[in-house]
């Protein structure tokens, strides 16, 4: 969904934007006989709407401090001569604000923005203008007529007042598995999702109408610093909707870490056999649907060609899913293939009598006079922007919005204690393309397949996983690195032959969520621990010689100005580069698709949220439920993980009540 036309600009500011933008993706003279790729260097931002989405979304989402902020950017621009210099002085006064950290964070935003919309937003044919240059077919189909079979309640009016025995907040990986839990127990669940129900039929698998619809901050969210690029499910289904379906065992040296925290029995068998298997065979992980695609391929070749040990990845896949859609999953699965939330704890929830209210934000948690709970409060937003205030009564309030809003709803209800917001893990995750002589088609086949934990444990139970990705136009567009508007469209022109692999990290430091002075969150993490930037740049000296094994004849970075290695050049000073080359805020694309640890369980008030079961050691009847639970990083995938703690934390709400556990 594009942004409708909203104007919160001046005449002389809207100017600059325009320009700002067609610096970033510039007309390039070119003498190409290709018509097609001619067309493409030649078309500057202006001439695909850009500048209107880019003012639009902000008329949507920022407050008008923010538009003020961005407003006096461009007029900073502006007086610095950027208006009347040619495209090489365009670029060049870019390049020198950005070294201002804070105007940095705004021409990030703009940057990221202008390449969003340059390479995702469709036309009137649902295709965008430059695909046909940059070898992108798109979406393989249109989404089928599917119905919707979740219960859904709906609310109206200025105020609304509703009583339930369990009410969720959040529906992902871990709130699914408590409603369905509960519910199935006999007990009355309501389900708060800030996110709106979208299912098949409402799966384009374009990037832009997917980010915005299906992900947290519409897909843009970053850390205060800019040093995070954070990924997050926002829809009913939580993350279940849009991950890459990684079904990771959590790691038997974590669960005995964590019994070591107060979480009794995660070191035993019982806990695998009873709530991680039970997990796995709900979802239905297997090999079986597990295919490898070019990139992971390429990736499994320089495995071999290293000696590192290997596997496939389990997913939860039907095994009739079809890898030549498989790519697009990330924003959906058109043919119901995945076992998300949504298909599976959800759907057996609703069975068993729970609803979902969706485009609801809990605004706080409430609490009688001996701190024990009674319910929330809400504001729900209807798809006509109407409000209603909600009020649910509940003895049972369970907090699995995620690990940025789970405590930013604790710290605006009070509660939770010292510990609340931080120990925030985030499994870095950094990315090295190669780019071979071969088509690799990144979109094609399943985004992720197979793994490697080679690297698992390097430095006192830290490292990282190697593993692969797939590659959308406009999520590369914004990845990659950015010297000129002309070197950035050339090396789009190679995005068919681009593989992508990546790490995820087990994070050694944490960082931290806190409130704004609107009361929402506000994500504080940059790698400044010693061990995840020493990982870090590890990453990226492994990754490379991954991609050189496997035959790719360049190597280029996310670092925000171009390291690019090419075959005949000297690989060992490349990788020298990669180690002296700056890992700060700004300077590497770092993403985070893996959120933990900010309401973590434990024994010590002081240092954990929630008691060893989930509960809140200040708030009796308030529980967590998602992976902010996590008294450390896992270090794998993390779905499997959050539900079967989840599932676990589903017992003792029911072992609580022996009335309706009897029933």
């Amino acid at each position: 969904m594009s942004a409708a036309p909203v104007a919160v600009l001046t005449d002389a500011q809207r100017a600059t934007l325009a320009l700002v933008c067609d610096t970033y993706a510039p007309a390039v003279p070119s003498a190409s006989a290709d018509p097609v790729e001619r067309a493409f260097l030649e078309r500057p931002a202006t001439a695909v709407g850009v500048v209107e989405q880019v003012e639009g979304l902000m008329g949507q989402v920022m407050t008008p401090e923010e538009i003020a902020g961005f407003a006096g950017l461009l007029e900073a621009l502006a007086d610095a001569g950027f208006d009347a210099a040619d495209l090489a002085g365009r670029t060049a006064i870019l390049h020198g604000v950005a070294a201002d950290p804070a105007a940095r964070l705004g021409l990030d935003a703009l940057r990221g923005l202008t390449m969003l919309f340059f390479y995702g937003l469709p036309g009137a044919d649902g295709r965008n203008v430059n695909w046909d240059a940059i070898g992108f077919p798109g979406p393989p189909s249109a989404p089928p007529a599917t119905p919707k079979t979740l219960a859904v309640h709906e609310v109206s009016g200025e105020h609304a007042v509703l009583a339930c025995d369990v009410v969720v907040v959040g529906s992902g990986a871990g709130g699914g598995v408590v409603a369905a839990r509960c519910a199935a127990a006999g007990k009355e669940v309501l389900v708060l999702e800030a996110g709106q129900y979208r299912n098949e039929a409402d799966f384009s698998n374009l990037e832009v109408p997917g980010y915005f619809e299906l992900y947290y901050g519409g897909g843009l969210a970053s850390s205060e610093s800019g040093s995070l690029a954070i990924l997050a499910g926002a829809t009913l289904g939580g993350g279940t909707v849009v991950n890459y379906m990684n079904c990771v065992r959590p790691p038997a040296a974590v669960l005995a870490e964590w019994a070591g925290h107060g979480l009794d029995g995660l070191d035993d068998d019982a806990f695998v056999r009873d709530h991680v298997d039970v997990v796995l065979e709900r979802i239905g992980a297997n090999t079986e649907a597990t295919t490898q695609n070019g990139t992971h391929r390429r990736m499994l070749a320089a495995c071999d060609a290293l000696g590192y040990e290997h596997r496939p990845l389990w997913r939860n896949a039907a095994p009739d899913d079809d890898p030549e859609r498989c790519g697009f999953c990330l924003l959906g699965c058109q043919r119901g293939c995945k076992r998300s939330s949504m298909t599976t704890w959800l759907q057996d929830a609703s069975d068993d009598g729970a609803r979902a209210i969706t485009g609801c934000h809990v605004d706080r948690v409430t609490v009688d006079a001996t701190g024990a709970a009674t319910g929330v409060v809400a504001t729900v937003t209807a798809p006509d922007g109407t409000t209603t205030a909600l009020t649910v009564r509940a003895s049972t309030v369970v907090v699995a919005a995620g690990s940025i809003e789970s405590p930013a709803l604790l710290l605006r209800s009070g509660i939770g204690g010292p510990a609340v917001g931080r120990n925030l893990r985030v499994h870095p995750a950094f990315v090295v393309y190669g780019i071979y002589d071969e088509p690799v088609e990144g979109w094609r086949g399943q985004v992720q397949s197979a793994l490697s934990d080679h690297f698992f444990d390097v430095q006192d139970g830290h490292g990282f996983l190697l593993e692969a990705a797939g590659q959308m136009p406009a999520f590369a567009a914004v990845a990659y690195p950015w010297d000129s508007g002309e070197q950035h469209k050339r090396l789009m022109r190679l995005m068919p032959n681009t593989a992508p692999f990546i790490t995820v990290a087990r994070d050694h430091g944490s960082g931290r969520v806190v409130l704004d002075d609107r009361g929402r969150a506000v994500v504080r993490w940059d790698l400044d621990d010693p061990v995840d930037r020493e990982l870090a740049v590890r990453a990226h000296v492994e990754l490379a010689r991954m991609h050189v094994a496997a035959g790719a004849a360049e190597l280029v970075t996310t670092h925000a100005r171009e390291l690019r290695w090419r075959q005949g050049d000297d690989l060992d000073a490349f990788l020298d580069r990669l180690r002296e080359a700056s890992y700060d805020a700004g300077q590497v694309t770092c993403f985070s698709a893996h959120q933990m640890g900010s309401c973590r369980m434990g024994g010590d008030p002081e240092t954990s949220v929630a008691d060893g079961r989930g509960e809140l050691h200040d708030a009796p009847g308030v529980w967590i439920g998602d992976a902010s639970a996590f008294p450390t990083a896992p270090g794998v995938n993390p779905m499997v993980t959050i539900m079967a703690l989840a599932d676990r934390t589903a017992a003792a709400i029911l072992a609580g009540d022996q009335s309706l556990v009897a029933s």
